[in-house]
Order: structure tokens, then C-alpha cells, then sequence
């Protein structure tokens, strides 16, 4: 196996090409547009990360049918800000019960020697959210609150990430 090196500074450059916001139209019927910003320890934006997003599609398939791949990806800017606009994924089967609809999201940065794995949850899906066998199983309710994007007055979710610190968002082993 090969050991894992940190994302360099120039990370950016090596991926912006690769760049896939958009993953469906934003007039499409069922859009929904999601934006955070990447934070360090100290609150601090962090201008070079990756954020990398995989989900079902509407209906429930995952992996989704072609043309939908399911897949975007967003660099941060200055700010820390990402964005995506995608639809809203089905809940999906499990063996502990469905999960609830979410976003399974990957972020790289520097300093990391790994990605870190984690999940954005719908703010109006409470009952589904509540029975989902991943958030049940997250004994902290800061922790399991983290997964959960805010709707803002606009009709977008805001979902920042914080990798350290008290408002740390939860990530999991992979």
C-alpha cells in the first residue's frame, strides 16, 4: 500500500479543470442549490480545498442511471465558499432501514493526509432523519446536527465545514 502524502498548494491548479458545480440545470425542475464555505480550527476560510459530492438520484438509484453520474466536485474560493447545484436524491435502502435522503460528500486539503468522509442531510426531511440508521448511531447531537444543511430565505441549503474545533463537523471512518 501506498502511504498518503498531504495535498500540496498547488492542488487547485491540478483539478480545477476537473471542476463539476452544476450537475443538473438550475430551471430544472427539483433543483436545489447547496453552498458552504470549508473552515479551519480557528474559523478561518480555507481557500484550497476540494469538495467532492456522490448521491442518488431522484428516484433512488445509486449508482444513478446515464447521463446523471451523480458526481460534482467544487473548489473553494478565497472565501472557503463551494456551491453545487444538483437534485434533491431519494432515501435509499439499507439493511438497518431506509437512509434518509443525503449527499455523501468527500473533502481534500492541505494538510490532509486523507480525505475526510461525511454526509449532508435535508433540514425538512425531520422524520426521515430522525429514523435514519446513520444519524442514529452518532450519540452527539452537535455531531449529528453538523450533518444537517440550514435552508436559507433564498430556497438554497448552506452546509459549512468545519474540520476542527468546537463546531467540528462529523466525519466518519471509511
Amino acid at each position: 500500500m501506498t502511504p498518503s502524502q498531504t495535498a500540496g498548494p498547488f492542488l487547485a491548479i491540478g483539478v480545477a479543470w476537473m471542476e463539476a458545480e452544476r450537475l443538473v440545470d438550475p430551471a430544472a425542475p427539483g433543483a436545489v442549490r447547496i453552498h458552504g464555505r470549508v473552515l479551519d480550527g480557528a474559523g478561518q476560510p480555507v481557500p484550497d480545498a476540494v469538495i467532492e459530492i456522490w448521491q442518488a438520484d431522484a428516484v433512488g438509484r445509486f449508482p444513478p442511471e446515464a447521463p446523471w453520474s451523480g458526481f460534482g466536485r467544487s473548489l473553494t474560493d478565497a472565501a472557503g465558499r463551494f456551491r453545487f447545484v444538483t437534485v434533491r436524491p431519494a432515501a435509499l435502502p439499507s439493511p438497518e432501514g431506509p437512509e434518509a435522503p443525503h449527499i455523501d460528500v468527500s473533502i481534500f486539503a492541505r494538510g490532509l493526509l486523507q480525505r475526510l468522509v461525511t454526509r449532508i442531510y435535508f433540514p425538512d426531511e425531520v422524520a426521515a432523519n430522525g429514523a435514519d440508521p446513520v444519524l442514529r448511531s452518532i450519540a452527539d447531537g452537535a455531531a449529528r446536527r453538523s450533518l444537517v444543511a440550514v435552508a436559507e430565505a433564498d430556497g438554497s441549503l448552506r452546509f459549512d465545514v468545519h474540520l476542527q474545533g468546537p463546531e467540528e463537523t462529523a466525519f466518519f471512518a471509511y
